[in-house]
């Protein structure tokens, strides 16, 4: 397999990505090659190992994280998001990853990957740790505005995933509200449990509040972008939050150091468990192509994992999973 990954993207820069791509490289025996795209000065001096499976495709622009998306699109031709995209459009690399701007990297897959005919908007479907395992949350951040419709096709999407990538038989969906009872919430969120509610091929168990969330009680938790990308960053800060909070309390005492050597190996298997680098990507679901989308702070780890999350939706064959089951899904 072949990647194109963004290395001038994230808030690290060029020396976490190609650190992450050296550290695939070297846990990761189906990978032909990784494209790092970026700028030549910066990346060259990165490349210590593996020189015959990496190879600098030059980007001298970048999207940056405050630029209007598809403004700077347009006007930034060789932005490195763009170029990494075209090598999957022109089949040069089977998957991008980046940990660039986020709106960026829908636009350029939207523009140079297209989206999968019947769906609507695409949307990025992160998997998230919860108690029971990892759960995917969509939209995590990709559409702030939606219609019932796109809530559906979301819900449709995400069980695809996680019955072909995840071998989840059936994905139980839950709607993320206010409330648990059917009349909850605004409405949009009422509209969108009757249409779940009616779609056959979508095993609804109803709406899901904020509490149960980490409780991992739904396979896809499906809402509105803007209502996701809130949940993911409070989860992110609450993990380290509890972390931070544990270790000024065993600080504290001698007989809470004592203890805590004891407890060190679960609590560093829990540290693992509510770790997002663990997870990687998420991939934009609804475009024809992989394209995974990376957290902007990733460090090599990260990235490490997210080739991996770009390899199981290549060897799924993800793309074509979601081209024939949501037709299925979708038929009267």
């Amino acid at each position: 397999m072949k990647i194109a990954l963004d290395a001038a993207g994230g808030d690290h820069g060029a020396k976490e990505m190609v650190a992450g791509a050296i550290a695939a490289l070297e846990n990761y025996d189906y990978l032909e090659k990784i494209y790092l795209v970026g700028k030549n000065k910066e990346i060259e001096p990165l490349l210590v190992k593996f020189h015959d499976k990496l190879e600098i495709i030059t980007a001298d622009e970048l999207i940056e994280m405050g630029d209007h998306p598809a403004t700077a699109y347009r006007r930034k031709k060789n932005a490195s998001i763009t170029v990494a995209t075209r090598l999957v459009k022109e089949g040069v690399a089977d998957a991008v990853v980046s940990a660039g701007s986020t709106g960026g990297q829908m636009v350029a897959a939207l523009f140079g990957l297209g989206r999968i005919k019947g769906v609507g908007r695409p949307a990025i479907g992160c998997v998230i740790p919860t108690a029971n395992g990892g759960k995917l949350l969509v939209d995590a951040g990709a559409n702030t505005s939606v219609n019932e419709e796109n809530l559906v096709q979301f819900a449709q999407m995400g069980s695809i995933y996680m019955r072909s990538i995840m071998g989840i038989a059936s994905p139980r969906v839950g709607l993320i509200n206010n409330g648990s009872e059917e009349s909850k919430g605004s409405e949009l969120t009422q509209k969108a449990y009757q249409a779940l509610k009616n779609t056959p091929s979508i095993n609804f168990m109803g709406n899901i509040e904020g509490r149960e969330i980490p409780l991992g009680i739904a396979d896809v938790m499906t809402c509105d972008g803007f209502t996701g990308n809130i949940v993911l960053k409070t989860m992110e800060g609450m993990g380290k939050t509890i972390i931070n909070m544990l270790t000024e309390e065993v600080m504290k005492s001698t007989k809470a150091k004592l203890g805590a050597v004891l407890m060190k190996p679960a609590l560093k298997n829990l540290k693992a468990k509510m770790d997002y680098a663990e997870y990687g990507g998420a991939p934009l679901l609804g475009v024809d192509g992989i394209s995974i989308v990376c957290h902007g702070s990733s460090k090599a780890p990260a990235i490490k994992n997210a080739i991996r999350v770009a390899y199981e939706c290549y060897q799924k064959d993800f793309v074509e999973q979601i081209k024939a089951n949501l037709k299925t899904e979708t038929q009267p």
